[in-house]
């Protein structure tokens, strides 16, 4: 394969178990560097994919590059490139959580007398310096999420395999991870995450998958993939001068990206409904400008919400999982 930006690279790989097909001809390109997100319901594959990648099973036909590495011809290299987090604890609740890590340190051939080093740098990292020497049955099961990762990471892979890792968290216990998602991933960690909590995949990713029975839907940029499938952007602009919220609208209405236009009575805050790329996002701050109306900020919302209806519409009668 030649060398890119792209860091995985699936190539028409399926799965079958008997007589159940749990991949389907799915190709897919992971660019090195970005939170990728894998969406779909129960049984849609993401699971069989990740131990693809994780060099746990082989698919039944079609290949898996990382790099120059073909998964299937040498698994044990490409399994010190990746660390997996699957989706249930598989912790030793009679280890403490630095015993715990030391174990993993040593499947992973990491020196003993570099253990105490790289521990200490993953507890702090994952902000559990102060349970070092608490029992792993003790933790909360947000604790023990963050205790997994540090497990995937103890070896330095390239890439992150994390399967459902915010299943069963509260509120803070997933901001915290989606932080430290966002901390690994300026420390240049590849990470591909299944999930079904498609707000925060959203929230998190830079790009999605969409799947559906083995195969693969729809995938991209957040807003790409909304926007391929019918789906438009909602800018949000707000005007330091109440008195000029008319003129905006009208300008805003007046362009061809523009579908809709919304202001809440009393307020300086637009929202427009925008079905243009980036350039033509640009184009309308510059008219705006140009017109001397006094731009205060200028943004699209969150894409969470119209993802989501892009995935219930697509996974129809499907049961999320």
């Amino acid at each position: 394969m030649e060398a890119t930006d792209t860091v995985i690279k699936i190539q028409n790989i399926s799965k079958r178990y008997r007589t159940v097909n749990a991949l389907n001809d799915f190709s897919l390109d992971i660019p090195r560097g970005t939170i990728y997100g894998l969406i779909g319901p129960n049984g849609a594959g993401k699971t069989t994919l990740l131990r693809i990648l994780a060099a746990l099973i082989s698919p039944t036909t079609g290949q898996v590059w990382f790099e120059n590495e073909e998964v299937t011809r040498s698994p044990s290299v490409i399994q010190r490139k990746v660390g997996y987090m699957p989706d249930f604890f598989g912790v030793y609740p009679d280890l403490t959580a630095t015993e715990y890590l030391e174990f993993y340190a040593g499947i992973h051939g990491i020196p003993r007398n570099k253990h105490k080093r790289v521990i200490s740098d993953l507890l702090e990292l994952v902000d559990l310096s102060s349970k070092r020497d608490e029992m792993v049955e003790t933790l909360s099961r947000g604790m023990k999420q963050r205790l997994c990762l540090a497990r995937a990471l103890v070896h330095d892979p390239e890439v992150l395999l994390l399967d459902e890792p915010a299943s069963g968290l509260d509120p803070r216990a997933r901001v915290e991870l989606r932080e430290l998602l966002r901390t690994l991933q300026d420390m240049k960690k590849t990470i591909v995450i299944s999930s079904h909590i498609l707000l925060e995949m959203a929230e998190m990713c830079s790009d999605v998958a969409i799947m559906q029975g083995g195969r693969l839907v729809l995938a991209g940029g957040v807003d790409t993939v909304t926007h391929r499938l019918g789906g438009s952007r909602q800018l949000e602009i707000r005007l330091l001068e109440q008195e000029r919220v008319s003129e905006a609208m009208q300008l805003l209405k007046d362009m061809a990206e523009i579908s809709e236009v919304s202001n809440d009575e009393g307020t300086t805050l637009l929202q427009a409904e925008f079905s243009g790329d980036d350039a033509a996002m640009s184009r309308i701050l510059a008219e705006l400008i140009t017109k001397g109306l006094p731009v205060v900020s200028f943004a699209p919302r969150s894409s969470g919400g119209r993802l989501e209806d892009v995935f219930m519409s697509i996974t129809e009668g499907s049961t999320i999982s």
